[in-house]
């Protein structure tokens, strides 16, 4: 009998128990938790805390809760004991090196550790590693310390964070320094609770992290990545956004989180759930707690059922509730699929779609005063999306060209004076995805020529030569559109002018580059990399899309064919 064999038979007999036996043990438990939950709605009553601020319970909610079976929690010290020890000896062998671990490893000062905590926490929000790392040095280069940021301008806070996204996320940690530095002597606050209390964006996540991580309290965080860890190891099925289901992985956060090693713990969870525990392919294989998984057990389970080939409903209890009426199972309307495995748990709701909205962009732009071209920028209001960052004159959609064309004119007009309109043209759109935003850019140009430059305008515009724009606070969907005008340009398609040097930093004539994209990546990928192709977030589309190749896609479509020689000095006279 081979080992699977084996272990499956074993559970197979556990499950078999009489449903007394197995019932009645759960409705012990289920009512002792009943007990304590009782007990601690009336603490709870008498002494709110700052960290349950907002998340007061509904009186149907608290009745909901003695529907949740002792089958999705920690029964014993010996299985919390357990999962600690797991994941925290998994973490010392496999976790990432991190440039925020570090410095919170080695760095003395409390205020210190927490700022660079906070700094790495804010910008993990909605964001990849890979795409913070570059920030984070960069930042921590520029502001160290708490003061530093404090005494930063608002412009400069911007200019780093663009392209990172969320934009707000940057005021707001400024905001937090600054109060920080002015209001509380330059000393962090210590706990997850005055943490939140006191400093602005920062909610109970962030504030468990930082305490946990700079300050050593035992403070259990649920983030993306620990929500999933927690919801298949316990097989919860349900939504976990819903309050109810959020404020029971909370309970279950801090229940498992290690006193002695917080900080150590809280990463690790987060680092299981980015590595392996990912939300379409786990690897189940190589998870340090999968003994204490239920989500697996509930796949071998099923594997065992169809193994046997078995009819009809078998006597196995799963849960200690009868069907649908645990909230944190898998809901009556998506039972399990055998197809998913372990990606059953959890099952999030239907995102609302983004709302859609359109507008009309300009790229202004004129000979420079010492050469060159200029083009304008006008400043974003301090408050709303992309709050004070530059873009380029934008008025919302008009239902006819005309209409738009001359409610876009007035507005350049407005910051640059009388305009020849008949030059004004359009050049293409571009659609940008924010969270909650779909916006559609109508993208028209207009280049001044044989006329004196204008230089002076309004507060809240400027001119700028391009090299300065690619450094300058703007957000990604400006950069896009400003590909599109220079696709427009003599010379140029889609965003390349004709330089040496890809926008993204690839240079033309680096054959290890595309050697090492070559290896790893089909065509389209490989374009995609080094920028000439629009992300899924972001769609190009001009006149100049639509005709041959420009000279850097045919550049790589000629590395990828096997046929055609590859060798340095090909490659130089095509991208010449």
């Amino acid at each position: 009998m081979t080992p699977l064999v084996s272990r499956l038979s074993r559970l197979w007999a556990i499950m078999r128990k009489p449903r007394a036996a197995v019932g009645s043990g759960h409705r012990r438990q289920a009512a002792s938790q009943e007990r304590r939950q009782k007990h601690a709605k009336s603490n709870s009553q008498a002494k709110p805390s700052a960290c349950d601020a907002g998340l007061a319970r509904q009186p149907e909610e608290v009745v909901l809760q003695a529907s949740v079976s002792p089958y999705h929690l920690f029964r014993d010290i010996a299985e919390v004991t357990a999962f600690r020890r797991s994941l925290l000896s998994w973490y010392d062998q496999e976790k990432r090196d991190l440039p925020w671990r570090r410095r919170a490893e080695d760095e003395v000062d409390p205020d210190r550790r927490a700022y660079a905590v906070w700094v790495s926490e804010v910008m993990l929000q909605q964001t990849q590693v890979a795409t913070v790392i570059n920030y984070y040095t960069g930042w921590m280069q520029k502001w160290p310390t708490l003061q530093d940021l404090a005494s930063a301008s608002l412009e400069e806070v911007n200019q780093l964070w663009a392209g990172l996204g969320y934009y707000s996320r940057g005021r707001r940690l400024q905001e937090g320094a600054r109060k920080v530095v002015e209001e509380l002597g330059g000393h962090m606050p210590r706990t997850a609770e005055t943490l939140q209390q006191l400093l602005p964006g920062v909610g109970r996540y962030t504030a468990g992290a930082i305490a946990s991580i700079a300050f050593g309290q035992a403070t259990g965080v649920v983030d993306g990545n620990v929500a999933r860890v927690l919801c298949r190891v316990r097989a919860i099925g349900a939504d976990p956004s819903s309050t109810l289901v959020s404020q029971r992985l909370w309970g279950l956060a801090q229940q498992l989180v290690d006193p002695a090693r917080p900080g150590d713990f809280n990463q690790a969870a987060m680092e299981l759930g980015a590595t392996v525990c990912t939300p379409q392919r786990p690897l189940c294989s190589q998870c340090p707690v999968q003994s204490l998984c239920r989500a697996r057990q509930r796949v071998e389970r099923e594997q065992l059922l169809a193994s046997r080939s078995l009819s009809g409903n078998p006597d196995v209890e799963e849960c200690a509730l009868n069907t649908g009426q645990c909230q944190l199972c898998l809901p009556a309307s998506e039972p399990w699929d055998q197809t998913l495995g372990v990606v059953n748990f959890p099952r999030k709701a239907s995102r609302k779609p983004p709302r859609e909205e359109s507008s009309a962009t300009c790229v202004l732009e004129q000979p420079g005063a010492l050469g060159g071209a200029q083009i304008l920028l006008v400043q974003r209001p301090n408050s709303g999306l992309l709050a004070g960052l530059w873009e380029f004159p934008s008025v919302t959609w008009e239902p006819s060209e005309q209409l738009q064309r001359k409610a876009l004119l007035q507005e350049l007009q407005r910051w640059a004076g009388p305009l020849p309109a008949t030059r004004l043209r359009h050049l293409g759109e571009v659609v940008h995805t924010f969270s909650h935003i779909k916006l559609t850019y109508q993208v028209y140009g207009l280049a001044l020529e044989g006329q004196t430059p204008v230089t002076t305008v309004p507060a809240g515009a400027r001119w700028l030569t391009q090299e300065e724009f690619h450094t300058a606070a703007v957000s990604t969907a400006m950069k896009k559109v400003f590909r599109v005008y220079q696709g427009q340009q003599p010379g140029t398609c889609k965003g390349l002018a004709l330089s040496p040097r890809l926008e993204c930093g690839v240079q033309w004539r680096n054959l290890g580059s595309l050697q090492a994209l070559g290896s790893r990546h089909s065509p389209a990928s490989a374009s995609r990399l080094l920028g000439l192709q629009g992300s899924k977030r972001s769609q190009v589309s001009s006149p100049c899309s639509r005709k041959k190749p420009c000279m850097g896609q045919q550049v790589l479509d000629n590395f990828f064919r096997p046929h055609i020689s590859t060798d340095a000095s090909n490659l130089n006279s095509a991208a010449q």
